[in-house]
């Protein structure tokens, strides 16, 4: 019975979404680019680690960091992405090891935490205009900027994935030059001294935490779109090793010259302080060109977060977990009504505040990496044999290890939420166990049409065998 099973499947890790040849796939380099927008964007935003707890533990959190969370979840989404090599990503290794229920609450989580996370930055591009253009600082003007912005992003989304890679190639190598002239300007002026600067009773390790936390996650992110994706079984675990370097490199880099080259004054260490600092060392041309970078890096990060989001719908409708309309795409091969949808979503949220936005934006996607492990180790276990292309050179037992230190991590940062944002975050979980279930009766009355793709695995028989073992 137990041969059966597994080989029965080891089928899963051959599938791919279905047939798309007409549309062009996403190669390598466009890949990387695409995960380093849904993971960083470059360093802007990371200053507030300074702020917190001083050079020497903002250096150290980036280069150590990654070993807890980024590393661990880079390699589940290798894994489990080859395994599963079509567009849902996560939502699809949930499914197949907890149930379509749980799978759907792990859509609803993540989808609404890239939405909540994409809400931010049409208001983030605005912010570094308004000195510029004050009447962008509020009032009509500046809601008609962030619906005008919104519309010109997602129609970029709309016109194709490799359009959207491209152009985050461009932005991501626009965005990182700046920060090599400034390391080259700033060497004769770099005193090492600085960076052991460390006050271990003056830390706010609440600030510090959320500040690592955000900068160095959702590398799951770019599974949603594995169908996209030209040769997944060996392109998706290269993309997210190059990606890793070039996150920690994009991170490391600037905080090394930033705090080896000026006087410290942690409290100036907030954003757009990078661009204070390349105006001391390299003038107002350096520092103009970082304002821009900054900005324009929010335009890559929205672009990359929309893909994610609406290909995770076009692949849950794939599934017959959403109405088939949301697997309609384009004539540029794109999801047409996920794109319209998470638009939608983005618009609504944009009047949220910043901190409000990293707080339960951190606080959704805590419960979705807990059920992302959970499901990881419990196809480890019940099918070790399953065809997996790329597969983590760990035993059951390494599997489980591996999970541990960012699933501590996940508890320390959902006790440091505030009550409002706990109070929120559960309230958008129980819409998602009373969705999930209503969707499910307007199936049986046939008020929406639902349609499962016929190129895809039977995951569901798969998960009631591993049930009933």
């Amino acid at each position: 019975m137990m041969e059966h099973n597994t080989s029965e499947y080891a089928v899963l890790g051959e599938a791919s979404s279905p047939n798309l040849d007409k549309f062009q796939k996403v190669s390598i380099i466009p890949l990387v680019f695409l995960i380093f927008y849904e993971v960083s964007g470059g360093p802007f935003g990371v200053e507030d680690s300074v702020k917190a707890g001083g050079p020497l533990l903002a250096l150290l959190g980036f280069l150590l960091f990654p070993f807890i969370w980024s590393i661990p979840e880079a390699l589940i989404t290798a894994e489990m992405s080859t395994m599963f090599p079509e567009n849902g990503g996560y939502v699809v290794w949930v499914t197949s090891a907890l149930g379509p229920f749980w799978g759907f609450q792990q859509g609803w989580m993540k989808w609404l935490s890239g939405v909540i996370d994409n809400a931010l930055y049409p208001v983030l591009f605005l912010d570094y205009l308004k000195s510029t253009i004050p009447a962008l600082g509020g009032g009509i003007p500046r809601i008609i900027a962030v619906l005008a912005l919104t519309v010109v992003l997602t129609y970029m989304n709309y016109r194709g994935l490799t359009i959207v890679g491209w152009f985050a190639i461009l932005l991501g190598v626009f965005s990182l030059l700046p920060f090599l002239f400034m390391g080259i300007v700033a060497f004769p002026d770099l005193k090492p001294s600085r960076w052991f600067v460390v006050d271990l009773g003056n830390v706010d390790w609440g600030l510090y935490l959320n500040t690592l936390f955000w900068n160095l996650n959702y590398w799951d992110s770019i599974s949603t779109l594995a169908g996209e994706v030209d040769n997944p079984s060996e392109t998706l675990p290269k993309s997210l090793f190059y990606a890793l370097l070039l996150v920690v490199f994009g991170y490391f880099l600037p905080l090394l010259i930033g705090t080896g080259a000026i006087p410290l004054h942690r409290e100036f260490w907030s954003d757009g302080y990078f661009s204070d600092i390349a105006k001391v060392l390299g003038g107002v041309w350096l520092r103009n060109w970082i304002q821009a970078a900054s900005a324009l890096s929010n335009m890559g990060m929205f672009v990359a977060e929309m893909s994610s989001d609406s290909f995770q719908l076009l692949g849950m409708a794939e599934r017959e977990m959403l109405p088939s309309v949301f697997s309609k795409r384009s004539r540029y091969g794109t999801p047409l009504t996920g794109i319209l949808f998470s638009a939608s979503g983005v618009i609504l949220l944009s009047w949220l505040s910043f901190q409000e936005i990293v707080a339960a934006e951190n606080f959704l996607y805590c419960f979705g990496m807990i059920m992302e492990f959970i499901a990881f180790v419990k196809l480890r276990m019940k099918y070790p044999a399953a065809s997996r292309p790329y597969k983590i050179p760990v035993g059951t037992c390494g599997a489980i290890l591996i999970c541990i230190p960012p699933t501590l991590l996940i508890f320390v940062v959902l006790a440091l939420a505030s009550l409002k944002v706990m109070a929120i975050s559960l309230l958008a979980v129980m819409i998602g166990m009373v969705m999930q279930p209503c969707l499910q009766y307007t199936k049986r009355k046939r008020w929406f049409r639902f349609s499962m793709s016929s190129d895809l695995p039977d995951i569901l028989n798969a998960h009631h065998q591993c049930n009933e073992e």
